[in-house]
Protein backbone atom coordinates (compact mmCIF):
# COMPACT_ATOMS: atom_id res chain seq x y z
CA UNK A 1 0.00 0.00 0.00
CA UNK A 2 1.16 3.75 -0.68
CA UNK A 3 0.57 6.91 1.18
CA UNK A 4 0.42 9.67 -0.33
CA UNK A 5 0.48 13.44 1.67
CA UNK A 6 0.58 16.58 0.59
CA UNK A 7 0.48 20.08 2.60
CA UNK A 8 0.04 23.29 1.08
CA UNK A 9 0.32 26.67 2.21
CA UNK A 10 -1.82 29.02 0.69
CA UNK A 11 -1.70 32.92 -0.46
CA UNK A 12 -3.43 35.70 1.60
CA UNK A 13 -6.00 36.76 -0.92
CA UNK A 14 -6.23 34.73 -4.29
CA UNK A 15 -8.86 34.33 -7.16
CA UNK A 16 -11.13 36.48 -5.36
CA UNK A 17 -11.27 34.88 -2.16
CA UNK A 18 -9.07 35.13 1.15
CA UNK A 19 -6.60 32.28 2.78
CA UNK A 20 -9.50 30.66 4.87
CA UNK A 21 -11.93 30.52 1.93
CA UNK A 22 -9.50 29.13 -0.46
CA UNK A 23 -8.45 26.30 1.83
CA UNK A 24 -11.96 25.48 2.35
CA UNK A 25 -12.80 25.59 -1.99
CA UNK A 26 -9.41 23.27 -2.07
CA UNK A 27 -10.63 20.81 0.57
CA UNK A 28 -14.16 20.71 -1.04
CA UNK A 29 -12.28 19.57 -4.71
CA UNK A 30 -9.83 17.15 -3.70
CA UNK A 31 -12.73 15.55 -1.45
CA UNK A 32 -14.97 15.72 -4.43
CA UNK A 33 -12.72 12.76 -5.78
CA UNK A 34 -13.42 10.25 -3.02
CA UNK A 35 -14.75 7.04 -4.87
CA UNK A 36 -13.72 8.23 -8.53
CA UNK A 37 -10.18 7.47 -8.47
CA UNK A 38 -9.14 3.67 -9.58
CA UNK A 39 -7.04 2.20 -7.07
CA UNK A 40 -7.28 5.41 -4.23
CA UNK A 41 -8.08 3.38 -0.78
CA UNK A 42 -8.96 6.08 1.33
CA UNK A 43 -9.18 10.52 0.75
CA UNK A 44 -9.33 12.63 3.92
CA UNK A 45 -8.63 16.00 3.45
CA UNK A 46 -7.99 18.69 6.86
CA UNK A 47 -7.81 22.36 7.02
CA UNK A 48 -5.92 23.45 9.69
CA UNK A 49 -7.08 25.75 12.59
CA UNK A 50 -3.83 25.75 14.28
CA UNK A 51 -2.88 28.84 11.83
CA UNK A 52 0.88 28.56 13.60
CA UNK A 53 3.94 30.22 12.00
CA UNK A 54 5.38 26.57 10.74
CA UNK A 55 1.51 25.22 10.17
CA UNK A 56 0.04 24.80 6.42
CA UNK A 57 -3.02 25.14 5.60
CA UNK A 58 -4.40 21.71 4.28
CA UNK A 59 -3.34 18.42 3.99
CA UNK A 60 -4.23 15.52 1.89
CA UNK A 61 -3.69 11.96 3.47
CA UNK A 62 -4.43 9.35 0.78
CA UNK A 63 -3.72 5.66 0.34
CA UNK A 64 -3.38 3.58 -3.22
CA UNK A 65 -2.92 0.06 -3.57
CA UNK A 66 0.59 0.62 -5.25
CA UNK A 67 2.42 3.07 -6.88
CA UNK A 68 0.83 2.19 -10.68
CA UNK A 69 -2.20 3.73 -8.65
CA UNK A 70 -0.47 6.40 -7.39
CA UNK A 71 1.11 7.15 -10.76
CA UNK A 72 -1.99 6.84 -12.60
CA UNK A 73 -3.71 9.17 -10.18
CA UNK A 74 -1.45 11.73 -10.97
CA UNK A 75 -2.10 11.89 -14.72
CA UNK A 76 -6.59 11.33 -14.05
CA UNK A 77 -8.43 13.72 -15.95
CA UNK A 78 -10.48 14.64 -12.87
CA UNK A 79 -7.56 15.72 -10.51
CA UNK A 80 -5.81 17.44 -13.72
CA UNK A 81 -8.54 19.37 -13.63
CA UNK A 82 -8.25 20.67 -10.31
CA UNK A 83 -4.39 21.18 -10.33
CA UNK A 84 -4.40 25.10 -11.32
CA UNK A 85 -6.78 26.22 -8.94
CA UNK A 86 -4.50 24.51 -6.16
CA UNK A 87 -1.57 26.13 -8.01
CA UNK A 88 -2.68 29.43 -8.34
CA UNK A 89 -3.95 29.63 -4.84
CA UNK A 90 -1.04 28.40 -2.98
CA UNK A 91 2.35 29.35 -2.45
CA UNK A 92 3.97 26.53 -1.13
CA UNK A 93 3.68 22.38 -1.90
CA UNK A 94 4.79 19.45 0.51
CA UNK A 95 4.70 15.92 -0.37
CA UNK A 96 5.32 12.68 1.01
CA UNK A 97 5.38 9.62 -0.64
CA UNK A 98 5.65 6.23 1.01
CA UNK A 99 5.17 2.20 0.78
CA UNK A 100 4.03 0.28 4.13
CA UNK A 101 3.34 -3.59 4.05
CA UNK A 102 -0.26 -4.58 5.49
Amino acid sequence: MIKHIVMWRLKEFEQGHDRQTNAHLVREKLTALRGRIPGMMALEVGVDFSRSDSSCDIVLYSEFVDREALEAYQINPEHEAIKPFIGSVSIERRIADYEVSV
